[in-house]
């Protein structure tokens, strides 16, 4: 590798730049709250009694560590390789969201915030931030597009049953892009008594390596488990991880960064199967640097250098760049090319999951499962492949029986 410190002792650089990727690109308004989030962050990151108190916090309240389960019906439906599963779905919640909500919604009660303010797209960062901002006593805003507030109605009822006010963007195309426009511009406004709580590995520093350090969690322990595991030895041969900002992904990755031998594979949503724009939203596959939301990153453009439409059947995976770390990985080598999933592929082995193994995963994770399934087939039995499953599918079962009827009475044997 290109590097010679750990890599996390090497990025992001002390201006937020993961190579060329990453960076601050904001008002200076904005700037100065930025700077104040990362000089607190800094502070507090290693200090004993905030460490000591989220750990509390995940352990009594979040239910901390979430297992390794051996997906083994499914690995010998495949004939291939092994595949594990960390259980990320198993969180209070349902979702690896809630590591990340915790602690920004920690940091601002210690800011003397009085609300915090973010995005969402399948709607799971908005319930975290809602169960934290319960938690602590702080007011919340949630901003979503109207498209995903009516496929994940479940998750917008948890998000106001927590206490939590859900704004609509009905602009664009309605999607998690519009309400991460709509939550900065709130934000611009009401910066002094509010924190903006980014959900995933995007926006302007500190965000991108803040929010990896706090699901780095998800790393640390499924590297523990994977290696007290008797079957399976020291390292998986693979991990795989869905990719649309990034945080699931950036949170198992950080623990295997550094270890050359495992194989790590960002799954994108590739939509429709076609490489048309609006069809997928697969960035680093197809799109090219440009500055959005605050950061330089590989994005999907359209005729006009803009953000360009893009599609998902996962809300969550719905957005036009990527989390600049993951684009630094990729320009590196670190991250396996290619590695992406239609929705078909994903919707298939939502159910295949369910049927063989009596796990239900959300969309999004459905797609690293869909890869995994594709990978393994390839592999001979004693290779292992350690799947990030990131959340579980309640919030996707009334569109998935509705738009995908023909899938409900499939059977795999």
């Amino acid at each position: 590798m290109s590097y010679n410190k750990p890599y996390l002792e090497n990025y992001p650089d002390e201006n937020g730049f993961f190579g060329k990727f990453g960076g601050s690109y904001v008002p200076p308004n904005i700037q100065e709250q930025m700077d104040i989030i990362s000089r607190e962050y800094q502070r507090i990151k290693n200090d004993p009694e905030y460490l000591e108190t989220l750990d509390k916090i995940r352990n009594e309240y979040q239910g901390r560590p979430t297992p390794i389960s051996h997906a083994k019906r499914l690995s010998d439906y495949l004939g291939g390789a092994q595949i594990y599963l960390k259980r990320e779905d198993l969180n209070h919640m349902g979702a690896h969201k809630l590591n990340h909500c915790l602690a920004e919604a920690l940091i601002a009660k210690q800011l003397g915030k009085k609300k915090i303010i973010c995005e969402t797209g399948a709607g799971q960062h908005g319930v975290g931030l809602a169960t934290a901002a319960a938690f602590f006593g702080l007011d919340c805003d949630v901003y979503m597009g109207e498209i995903d507030m009516i496929k994940e109605a479940p998750n917008v009822s948890r998000m106001r049953i927590l206490g939590a006010q859900v704004i609509p963007a009905s602009h664009g195309l309605k999607s998690l892009k519009e309400a991460v426009d709509d939550a900065f511009t709130a934000y611009v406004s009401t910066a002094d008594e509010t924190m903006y709580c980014i959900g995933s590995v995007v926006g302007p520093h500190p965000f991108p390596a803040m929010v990896r350090d706090m699901q780095s969690v998800v790393g640390k322990e499924a590297k523990e488990q994977f290696a007290s595991r008797p079957e399976t030895g020291d390292l998986p041969d693979h991990v795989v991880a869905c990719c649309g900002g990034g945080s699931n992904a950036a949170g198992i990755f950080s623990a295997f960064i550094d270890d050359e031998s495992v194989k790590l594979y960002a799954v994108e949503p590739c939509g429709t199967g076609e490489s048309t724009i609006g069809k997928h939203a697969a960035s680093i596959s197809y799109g090219s640097e440009g500055i959005m939301h605050g950061f330089n990153s590989i994005m999907l453009k359209d005729e006009n250098n803009e953000p360009a439409p893009v599609h998902s059947i996962a809300s969550g995976l719905d957005y036009p760049s990527v989390g600049p770390e993951h684009a630094f990985w990729s320009s590196i080598g670190r991250t396996e090319k290619s590695a992406g999933a239609t929705d078909n592929e994903a919707v298939e082995a939502f159910f295949m999951l369910s049927k063989l193994e009596g796990i239900i995963p959300a969309l999004e994770s459905s797609h690293a499962i869909a890869y995994a399934i594709k990978l393994a087939r390839t592999l001979p039995k004693d290779q292992t492949i350690l799947v990030n499953l990131s959340g579980r599918g309640d919030k996707d079962l009334d569109y998935v029986i509705e738009k995908y009827p023909e899938m409900v009475d499939k059977k795999f044997v």
